[in-house]
């Protein structure tokens, strides 16, 4: 209610300098170009609840000249351009129309009907019969660390835990994990090596290549403590990609392969029917 005041008070303020205010049947007119209005139902939804009547107002004004500026353009052109350049024109504002109308409604008709759920067999297949386009363009592996105080107490025994890393300790050191600055245990699924690069700022140009190292151990200092680092297993640059690290990427694919199957059966499904029901005639 407060808003729709504010938006009242508003084009009363910028409609004082306009004398051709007036009620017409379509609603309220807030500006007029030749015979082209804007109502206030176009802008009702333009000022913001927090805006002060200042900002409202200059808001609504640099609209309301932006909307004339346009409309004098198009009153212009219509003046000035050939009725051929015109009629081209239409014909494509009708057919950007049809073509919007058109993909909503088959968008609409896919999304009901399309089945998103990839089986693993099916990625599966895909992934062997397609093992070419999967190659890696960057390193992965697979590893765990943890960055903590090098005086933290059990400092020993939390290194112990975290080598061995046995089930006992995997919650051990997720019970404890709050006392560390940063961590990460998962180390069953793939992360780009770049992004571990990017996330310890102990890695350097000069140590970086110890973690492409197959079951290796690292512990690296720096000014905010000690992280340790424990590389379960690595893929280099042309490596073929594990399909769990590209499954979301075929489930995908598979998907939009779907989409169109479905598509060009819609297509085939609407324009039997209409023929069926004497919607559609081509005349010869």
């Amino acid at each position: 209610m407060q808003k729709r005041f504010l938006i009242i008070l508003v084009i009363v303020v910028v409609a004082q300098s306009c004398q051709f205010f007036k009620t017409e049947q379509e609603g309220i007119p807030v500006a007029r170009v030749n015979e082209s209005y804007l109502y206030l139902s176009d802008i009702e939804d333009l000022v913001p609840k927090e805006a002060s009547v200042e900002d409202s107002t200059l808001l609504v004004q640099n609209f309301i000249n932006k909307w004339a500026t346009q409309q004098l353009f198009v009153d212009g052109a219509k003046l000035n351009l050939s009725h051929k350049k015109q009629e081209t024109f239409n014909k494509l504002v009708n057919q950007y129309k049809n073509d919007l109308y058109a993909k909503a409604y088959v968008e609409a008709l896919v999304k009901r009907n399309i089945d998103t759920i990839v089986k693993l067999t099916e990625a599966e297949q895909y992934y062997q019969n397609n093992k070419e386009i999967f190659k890696l363009n960057e390193e992965l592996i697979k590893f765990r660390y943890i960055h903590l105080d090098e005086n933290i107490i059990d400092f020993k025994t939390i290194n112990e835990r975290f080598k061995r890393y046995n089930s006992e300790d995997k919650k051990v050191l997720d019970s404890i994990s709050i006392q560390f600055k940063s961590y990460s245990l998962n180390d069953s699924i793939w992360i780009k090596f770049n992004q571990v690069v990017q996330k310890i700022p102990a890695i350097t140009a000069e140590n970086s290549s110890e973690l492409l190292k197959k079951s290796n151990f690292i512990q690296l200092k720096d000014s905010l403590g000690v992280y340790l680092m424990q590389i379960n297993d690595v893929l280099l640059r042309n490596d073929m990609a594990p399909l769990e690290y590209v499954k979301p990427t075929i489930n995908q694919i598979v998907i939009n392969k779907r989409k169109l199957e479905l598509i060009r059966e819609l297509e085939k499904d609407i324009t039997k029917d209409a023929i069926k029901n004497k919607q559609f005639e081509i005349y010869n």
